[in-house]
């Protein structure tokens, strides 16, 4: 998005530094220091600092259960997270458009571990949020994959896909 950030959130920056570095190979380093934040902001911390940093921290486990603890952890934050906060945080972003992309995660996760009918309904949950994706290459990416883990759960494939996020490509 070109909207500017609304106001400075030395959390959310500290959590896009990390993310930046797990995406560049940095893996076992970011996550130790998205696990450091965790431990600052705490179970009952702001709802958009857990929902954030639980959804990306999620994506540094290749172990699907450990993924998934963490992605019911950031669905659970989303369900905390106001409209206004999250328009305090960024302009340009709903928290709507936060609920297709933590379904699939749920529903890959579930997939992965031989869950088929939990995996069904976070998909079709997924489905369900998918209008409210942006019409851009990152909704273009989502419903995608959304798709590509529906196809996956019919064929009961188990194995990680190539195109998840933290998966090389």
């Amino acid at each position: 998005m070109t909207t500017a950030p609304a106001s400075p959130d030395p959390t959310m920056e500290a959590i896009g530094h990390a993310v930046a570095e797990g995406q560049a190979g940095g893996t076992a380093s970011a996550r130790r220091k998205l696990l450091d934040l965790w431990s600052t902001i705490g179970v009952t911390g702001d709802p958009l600092h857990r929902c954030s940093l639980a959804h990306y921290l999620a994506d540094l486990y290749d172990d699907a259960a450990q993924a998934l603890a963490w992605d019911i952890r950031a669905l659970d934050a989303a369900d905390a997270v106001t409209e206004q906060r999250v328009q305090e945080h960024h302009a340009g972003l709903h928290i709507a458009g936060f609920y297709p992309s933590l379904y699939l995660n749920l529903a890959d996760n579930y997939r992965r571990l031989g869950s088929f009918e939990a995996a069904t309904e976070h998909i079709n949950a997924a489905k369900t949020h998918a209008p409210s994706l942006p019409r851009n290459p990152y909704g273009d990416l989502l419903h995608g994959a959304i798709e590509e883990v529906a196809e996956a759960v019919v064929r009961r494939d188990r194995s990680r896909r190539s195109s998840a996020p933290g998966s090389a490509a």
